[in-house]
Parts: structure tokens; sequence; C-alpha cells
């Protein structure tokens, strides 16, 4: 793999988009130090530092912004506006027949939903801004940390506006820098930035983890989760990989004198067509309840009974809810994202046909039956993953954002195949060795 780095790096192209996204992450990384104004920054790193913040309500928003939404800096927001105005077009593509319309006039169609996208992350940048400036002026953010409250000094409207527009701008400037990794470094600008984010949550919380271990100055904890984590990785690297591929023959035909078909190919179903968006969408979900109980008051009995048992990520009810969420979603999701009906009316309009199944209805329901049969043990390897870090939690006494954690692992690993594809691909264009063998 050095040897391939090598010669990406000889490549003049290769290595000025190698060199330009490097540049990109440095700004970026950079961004998420820089205190927004009307922040008292010790106060913050006080808080930081005597209260154990990832175990808070905004544990998933921090990782996937580096940590910077509990700093509360420029890109406090990191991607997570994107990412949820992505997944709500993406939904949305489905139920408005105009957005459905314009999916299918390709590049045209694709460029309009983008620029929906774009101004939806901004109105989500705006609400989720507003909500995380309202819960540090009041001293939820840092619950039980003595200055909490002194976080936000000038409660006026004028800072609060400041620090909104500021934290909105931070958003727009990080989706620009994910474009721009996308258009003119190697690709896949937000998804790269997402690593980013996670990765760099990584050394501070296994060094948090030694410092919390009693087994010889918390060395065997330490290595016992470098293990576990290395398992995780190959074991998700094992299962991303993993696909059944349906066979499809394109009759030939004659066209003039040409003909045209008589190809083999296949459709390339993979065990974990969902990806990571089940694991957000049931995340987001068990956030809501955590939330309303704590901006409600009194001591309503409802309110009781979500503080003990869906805010507490080692509680039985929680662990059973969060599971039966992913796997849900990975259903609805694949529902939603694959057609088995409009891929069986491509094929016929082509031509195509899966050997031993008739054109049409059949090869539909043949699909489905085949996509449901792989989705189960996909769904259940989510919600298994999912899980890790609250089996580290209580066998580890370590904080919710676990590093190794599933959500993490899964965007690590995905991202990293990802990239190296893309790399491997621009390589082997110049005639060069890849990264895979």
């Amino acid at each position: 793999m050095l040897t391939a780095f090598a010669r990406a790096f000889k490549t003049p192209d290769l290595r000025k988009k190698l060199l330009f996204t490097l540049g990109i992450i440095v700004i970026y990384r950079l961004g998420t130090h820089v205190p927004i104004p009307g922040i008292d920054y010790k106060n913050v790193q006080t808080c930081i530092d005597a209260a154990n913040a990832n175990q808070g309500l905004f544990g998933l928003v921090n990782m996937f912004s580096g940590g910077a939404l509990l700093q509360i800096t420029i890109f406090a927001l990191g991607i997570m506006p994107y990412i949820t105005a992505s997944i709500i077009l993406q939904l949305l593509t489905v139920v408005i027949p105009r957005l459905e319309a314009l999916k299918k006039e390709g590049q045209a169609g694709t460029a309009k939903i983008t620029q929906y996208t774009r101004y939806l992350t901004i109105a989500l940048a705006i609400l989720q801004g507003t909500g995380l400036v309202a819960t540090a002026r009041t001293g939820t953010l840092f619950q039980g940390c003595p200055v909490a409250s002194e976080i936000v000094p000038d409660q006026s409207i004028f800072v609060t506006t400041t620090m909104v527009i500021t934290m909105t701008a931070g958003t727009a400037t990080v989706m620009w820098l994910g474009e721009l990794i996308t258009d003119r470094g190697i690709g896949n600008g937000m998804s790269i930035l997402m690593f980013i984010s996670i990765a760099a949550t990584f050394p501070a919380a296994l060094w948090g983890i030694k410092k919390q271990g009693d087994l010889a100055g918390g060395w065997i904890e330490f290595g016992t989760v470098i293990l576990v984590g290395l398992f995780m990785v190959g074991l998700v690297v094992f299962v991303e990989q993993a696909q059944r591929r349906i066979p499809v023959q394109y009759a030939k035909r004659m066209i003039g004198r040409r003909s045209y078909g008589g190809t083999s190919t296949y459709i390339p179903l993979k065990v974990n067509q969902a990806g990571i968006i089940p694991v957000i969408f049931a995340s987001s979900l068990l956030y809501i309840p955590a939330l309303v109980a704590q901006f409600a008051g009194g001591n309503a009995g409802w309110k009781t009974w979500i503080e003990q048992n869906l805010t507490k990520g080692d509680h039985p009810i929680y662990i059973v809810t969060y599971f039966v969420l992913i796997v849900f979603f990975a259903f609805f999701y694949v529902a939603i994202s694959f057609n088995p009906e409009e891929v069986a009316d491509n094929m016929k309009k082509y031509g195509g046909f899966i050997p031993g199944i008739r054109a049409g209805r059949p090869t539909a329901e043949y699909l489905s039956y085949v996509l449901n049969r792989i989705t189960w043990p996909g769904s259940l390897y989510l919600g298994l993953i999912a899980l890790v870090p609250t089996m580290a939690l209580v066998g580890f006494n370590a904080n919710q954002n676990f590093p190794f954690g599933g959500t993490s692992i899964l965007i690590i690993v995905g991202v990293g195949l990802e990239t190296v594809k893309q790399i491997e691909s621009q390589l082997q264009q110049r005639n060069y060795e890849g990264f895979l063998r």
C-alpha cells in the first residue's frame, strides 16, 4: 500500500488532487477549534474537563462534528445538517412526484435536487444552531457543571443572533469545502469530512479509556479495546463487501446489419443495502423523547419514565428499542431506495432477463424475495454493531462515544473502502498497480 501511495504521488494530477484534499482537511480541522463570538471559552473548557460531556444528549452530533459541537466553535454543527437534509430529500423523492421526475431527468434534475438540499441544509443549520445556543444559555448543555450558566455571559438578542448566524455560516462553509473535495479533490467530499470528524475523536477517547482503567495502569483495557476494534473493522469490511449477485442475460438483437446485446451481467445486492442510514434514523428518533423530557418542566410521570428508561444507554428498554428501530429502518430504507418493479421494467425494456425467471412481474417478485432475505441478516448485523458502545459502557465503564462504536466504525470503514477504490481506479487508468489485490 505504501508503494501504491508513492506511485500515486508520482502522478502529477493525482498528487495535486491528494494535496488539495489534504489542504481542505487542514482548513476544516482548524475551523473546529475557532470559538464563536459571545462564548466564554475558558468556562467551556472548564465544563468539558469537569463533566464527562461526551455523555450528553448531543453525543451523536458531537461525533459527526469531530468534537466541535461541545467546544461551541464556528463548525460546531459540522456536516450533520447536510446529512439530515440529504436524507430528507431522498425520502421526499419517493413521496413527491415533482422530485421523482427531477431524479429521472439525469444531471440537470440531480443539480436541482442538490440545490434544494443546500437550501434545506441552511434552514436546518439555523434551527439546530438556535437550539444549541438556547441550550448553552440555559446551562443544560453541560449538566452538573458549576459554571454552565456562565458560558454565554451576554444573553442579549444581538449576541444570540450573531452566534446563530456564525454557526449557520460555518455549516455553509463546511458544505462548500465538501463540494470542493468532490469537484477538485479525490471525490466523496462530505464522506471524507465525516471520516475526518470521527477519526479526530479516536485518540482522546482511547486515552480516556486508558486513564479510566484499573488493570496495569489501564493498559490492559486499552489493549483490549484495540483488539476489539480490529476485530470489528475486519467484520465490517467482510459484511460491507458481501453481496448477492443476481445474473442477468441480455438477448441478442439485430438492428440493420449489426447485432446488439447477447451479454451477461449481474445485479449486485449488498447484504447491508441500507448502509449507515438506519443507525442514524434510530439514534435521532431516540433523541426526541430525551430532548422533550430535558426541556419539560415539573415532575410528570411520563418525564420520569423517559429519564429512567430512554436516556441511559445501558438500560434494557433503551437497548431493545434501539435494536428494533434499527431493524425497522433497515427494511424501510431498502424499500424506498430499491424499487424491484422499476428494475424489472428497465430490464424488460432493454431485453434483459434473469435465467429461469420470466420477465416483468415475476422478475420483480423474485428481486423483492431475494432483497427481503438478505436484508434480514444485514439489519441484524447493523443492530448488533450499533450495540457495541452499550457493551463497552458496561464492560469498560467507557462513555457512550466509545471510539470503536458501531456508527463510527461503519462510517470509517465504508468511506475508507470507497476512497481507496477511487484512488485505485485512477491509478489503473494510468496502468499503475492499485491498492486492492
